[in-house]
């Protein structure tokens, strides 16, 4: 994960989605902007006191490069790999990927009787009105369905418990600068075990 602070003059128009709003909006070639956060697969930036998300597709726009393509042999489908996906989609308000910050609430995957795999996630956000929820949802299945033999990627977003800060990991917590302890004095954010 990259935190940068640099301001860039945009390349070309370039379509972003308002945080948290989560609605789209153009950004016009010649546009000043300031990365504020470049992590996972998108980049935020801050314009006119209102805050955007920039899909890693878009990064020419920038002025920076896009993501790197290799022809290879995929590696065979494991567990491991449907984390290590999890853990490059970001908050584009919090500079932590969405497992350490407890978003996921449960991963299922099975085998699909037609071959390949089918996986079930049930996730939340850090606030129940949050905009951004199916642009983080949509790139949860887009990860997840580019995987080696996954047939079926399916998402819900919950809200029961609701989360809190005591579902982050020892990672995300020393990240933001909380005490390990902190969110854990209360009861109030259910059964579910803090996902590593």
């Amino acid at each position: 994960m990259i935190i940068t602070n640099q301001t860039v003059t945009l390349k070309r128009d370039c379509e972003a989605i308002a945080v948290p709003a989560g609605t789209k909006r153009l950004l016009s070639a010649g546009t000043c902007v300031r990365i504020t956060q470049a992590a996972g697969s998108s980049y935020t930036v801050a314009m006119e006191g209102a805050l955007f998300r920039i899909d890693e597709a878009d990064a020419d726009a920038l002025g920076l490069s896009g993501p790197a393509t290799e022809a290879h042999t995929p590696p065979a489908f494991s567990e491991r790999m449907v984390w290590d996906q999890l853990k490059t989609i970001y908050d584009p308000e919090i500079p932590v990927n969405i497992v350490d910050l407890g978003l996921i609430y449960g991963c299922e995957i099975a085998d699909d009787p037609e071959g390949g795999k089918k996986i079930d996630v049930q996730m939340s956000l850090t606030a129940p009105g949050c905009g951004m929820s199916d642009v983080l949802k949509g790139d949860v299945e887009k990860k997840l369905a580019r995987l080696p033999e996954v047939k079926e990627v399916k998402v819900q977003v919950v809200f029961d418990p609701p989360w809190g800060p005591g579902r982050m990991s020892e990672a995300a917590k020393l990240q933001l600068g909380f005490d390990l302890d902190y969110g854990t004095n209360s009861n109030s954010f259910g059964p579910f075990p803090i996902l590593r």
